[in-house]
């Protein structure tokens, strides 16, 4: 049995704005969870948070939770103190600039804070099975207009 839970994620964009989708795989022990979703006009780090979100917001307890994410953009955030720094500065940029997303950073906040989150990155498009599986989910979110929750 392990003790804790693995949560894949993606996110996509068509046209970055434009149409998106966000996925997310869900492991722990024996039970096998996918989720998708899509939003008309969004950009692709925002699909990528909401991956993360959705997949943390599914879990029923605190739990401790590896992400296992292609994206630079949201593990860095976490790992490299970029969340920390853009609190200290007014949700501003090392530029200046107003952080993008704030909304759903605070929600990641919120939600660091209910379950030990752990990081890791993976290439995308490597032959990962569960990330591809995300990918594949995000876009088929956008395809279709619409996504999933399903046990598999």
């Amino acid at each position: 049995m392990t003790s804790h839970v693995t949560l894949y994620t993606d996110g996509a964009c068509s046209g970055n704005p434009g149409p998106g989708g966000w996925a997310c795989v869900l492991l722990y022990n024996e039970l096998k969870r996918r989720i998708s979703g899509y939003e008309k006009h969004t950009t692709n780090n925002k699909m990528e948070l909401m991956g993360v979100i959705m997949g943390l917001e599914s879990l029923t307890r605190p739990m401790p939770v590896l992400i296992i994410t292609d994206s630079q953009y949201v593990k860095n955030a976490f790992t490299a103190g970029w969340l920390e720094n853009w609190q200290k500065n007014g949700w501003k940029t090392k530029s200046g600039d107003p952080v993008k997303n704030q909304d759903l950073w605070l929600k990641l906040c919120l939600l660091q804070r209910k379950h030990n989150l752990s990081w890791q990155w993976v290439k995308g498009h490597s032959g990962n099975k569960y990330n591809d599986m995300c990918d594949e989910l995000a876009r088929n979110a956008i395809e279709n207009k619409n996504g999933i929750d399903e046990k598999f």
